[in-house]
């Protein structure tokens, strides 16, 4: 079998190396009380595109630091008196959330599906958060030179908590049977999700993003999706004196850490050839969850469209039916 990172026995024992912030619980207790403290102001408005017997909008609510974040949403038009299971999907690194046509199948099998448009992306959500570092493929990042609480993607991550939260408060859906999925940074922010709202039921992230940021340096594959690190680097410190500094600053928002917060039923599917998000990043994250896990695995496949993996995804999802 092609290896390009390590054998599959050692990605199963592997702990990550980069380095845990002393503060990280406290850190992150900070940022969900700003995020609790914040008045979502959500507002649902009919979207152009509608389908028979559901509901398609778009729905708006207000993040940390007063960003209107944009989602596509879907449910049944009928109110049959019954709580209804709830899905969150998060998109790609530089895309979008995924359009009404994708949420149709999940809708019609009676479910509540959101995807959110992250900040500073190519949907309709906003960034309002200035930042002095290169932004050209910066988000992981942004922030860094303002310190902590600055980081842009801990608002990112908060947003996610924030939206299952907001579906979990409505009405009609089950809060226990809320799920969330998504691939590449859409995996990351599921895996963030599950972390910061212990209530998602089931979690389903494809080759997640956002883990284990010195390895990914060590690899020498901080490039492309990572290519923030390289830049950085370049430009505020080039001799690499603060390099330390900067992968325990970043350890915040490094999945790996967060990972022992989640409670939900965690699905994970990984590409041993992913030479994007490389597998032994996507297992530091892994290996730390202590909830019911599984992790499909790709021999020959990398950063890219795993087979059948949507049809494994969607029977997980009607788990929660």
């Amino acid at each position: 079998m092609p290896i390009l990172d390590m054998p599959l026995a050692k990605l199963r024992e592997y702990q990550g190396v980069n380095p845990c912030p002393q503060d990280l619980d406290a850190y992150w207790e900070r940022a969900l009380a700003e995020m609790k403290a914040t008045d979502p102001q959500v507002e649902c408005r009919d979207a152009a595109f509608q389908a028979p017997g559901l509901i398609c909008q778009d729905l708006y609510f207000t993040g940390v630091g007063g960003a209107r974040i944009h989602c596509n949403f879907v449910r049944p038009a009928q109110d049959d008196g019954k709580k209804h299971p709830a899905i969150c999907w998060f998109h790609g690194y530089c895309g979008s959330a995924p359009g009404f046509m994708s949420l149709l199948p999940y809708a019609y099998a009676g479910f509540y599906i959101i995807s959110m448009d992250t900040r500073g992306q190519g949907g309709l959500s906003q960034d309002t958060q200035a930042a002095v570092t290169n932004s050209v493929y910066g988000h992981i990042v942004k922030g860094l030179n303002e310190g902590p609480e600055n980081l842009f993607f801990r608002n990112v991550f908060l947003d996610a908590a924030q939206l299952a939260g907001i579906m979990m408060n409505m009405e009609q859906v089950d809060e226990t049977r809320v799920g969330a999925m998504g691939g590449s940074q859409g995996g990351a922010l599921t895996l963030a999700c599950a972390s910061l709202e212990p209530r998602i039921a089931v979690a389903a992230p494809q080759y997640p993003w956002l883990c284990d940021y010195k390895r990914v340096w060590d690899m020498d594959l901080d490039d492309r999706a990572y290519k923030g690190l390289r830049d950085y680097f370049r430009h505020f410190d080039p001799n690499h004196e603060k390099e330390e500094e900067i992968f325990t600053t970043l350890g915040y928002i490094d999945l790996q850490h967060l990972a022992k917060r989640i409670r939900a039923k965690v699905t994970m599917f990984t590409g041993l050839m992913d030479n994007i998000c490389p597998p032994s990043s996507q297992f530091a994250a892994f290996n730390k969850i202590t909830s019911e896990k599984n992790v499909v695995i790709y021999p020959d496949f990398g950063h890219e469209n795993l087979p059948k993996a949507d049809e494994k995804i969607h029977k997980l999802m009607m788990t929660l039916l």
